[in-house]
């Protein structure tokens, strides 16, 4: 599993810097580095730990109203304020957020040639004035901040696409590694009310497009193009990261079941398949798409097909990761209170 993981970064690191030194179709690019980053996403969540930390079904529910929210006071503030002022914002925003993605990113790279004392010893530091505010973090963390400091400020500073596409990917494998849906039912839910939501603002309204070329910051993937008159492609994390984490939770379902990735495989074929349909439609319409209207019914009909033909539907619907999270801690509690007696 972690050949396989190691594989996928170095391929996807290869990508990304490929359309520095030759010409790289951006069609297949996007189909490439949207299924790389999910792949190295979904192999990273898994863990010996289940996550903590799940989402809801009202949760679920309420994302896309959320989501829709954010995405109309994003268009109205750049609407009404200056451009420039509001992307100014943006920088310095995702200049933190940024350092703080690709740290975690690099972290598990970096930390192996650190001491150990370094990656277990945890600091804490309270803010100046506001000693209620609290901060814990490692050496190792530091450490691998450094370099992730250094690469923000070149994107702040110039704004290349390959600083964007960088932070973006790590944003994306970040988000995919540590956001879980908790269950199969939860995952249908946030897919088929996200589903609705791009339809709706990319066909129904100019927001989502407006907001997509306007906002100044890597919430989306660049693809360079030989087009002058449209130097780039572009693909929304969202359309990574969503249904990166539907995928991560079948190949947790398998890993927690033992018998390999069986059901992984099928939803990864069909968020690839969701991915190529998405470009053929583009291509042909000459017009963008909402990426999820294909790629949501592409993972989830994929891995229904397959449940269903191995009669594993009950199975499916039963996992629930929240409460594999409670059994973990309580076995870990238990084998604690042990030691000490």
């Amino acid at each position: 599993m972690k050949n396989c993981e190691r594989i996928a970064n170095i391929a996807l690191a290869g990508l990304t810097l490929a359309p520095l030194f030759v010409k790289v179709d951006p069609n297949l690019n996007v189909i490439l580095t949207a299924c790389l980053t999910v792949y190295v996403g979904c192999y990273r969540s898994v863990k010996p730990t289940p996550p903590s930390e799940t989402m809801s079904n009202e949760h679920a529910m309420r994302f896309p109203f959320v989501g829709s929210a954010m995405l109309l006071s994003l268009f109205l503030l750049f609407k009404f304020l200056s451009k420039d002022l509001v992307n100014a914002v943006l920088t310095c925003y995702f200049f933190v957020l940024g350092i703080v993605a690709l740290s975690a990113t690099l972290l598990p790279a970096i930390k192996r040639y650190l001491p150990k004392r370094w990656n277990d010893d945890v600091i804490s530091w309270h803010f100046p004035y506001f000693r209620s505010l609290e901060i814990e973090f490692t050496r190792s963390q530091i450490v691998a901040a450094i370099p992730g400091t250094f690469f923000c400020a070149w994107y702040a500073s110039q704004k290349h696409w390959l600083a964007n596409n960088i932070l973006g990917l790590a944003f994306c494998i970040q988000g995919i590694e540590m956001l879980s849906l908790g269950s199969f039912k939860t995952g249908a839910i946030l897919l088929a009310g996200l589903f609705v939501y791009d339809i709706f603002w990319v066909f129904f309204t100019p927001v989502m497009v407006s907001v997509a070329k306007s906002f100044d910051a890597p919430i989306k993937l660049l693809f360079p193009t030989a087009d002058a008159a449209r130097p780039f492609s572009m693909l929304g994390l969202g359309d990574i990261v969503i249904p990166g984490i539907f995928v991560a939770l079948a190949l947790r379902f398998d890993v927690s079941r033992g018998k390999g990735s069986q059901y992984f495989k099928s939803a990864f074929l069909g968020y690839i398949a969701g991915v190529v349909l998405t470009i053929v439609v583009m291509n042909w319409f000459q017009a963008a798409q909402p990426a999820l209207l294909y790629i949501v019914p592409a993972a989830i009909g994929f891995l229904a097909v397959h449940v269903i033909w191995n009669g594993e539907v009950k199975q499916l619907m039963e996992f629930d990761e929240s409460k594999t999270a409670a059994s973990s801690q309580e076995g870990s509690e238990t084998s604690s209170s042990k030691k000490v007696e």
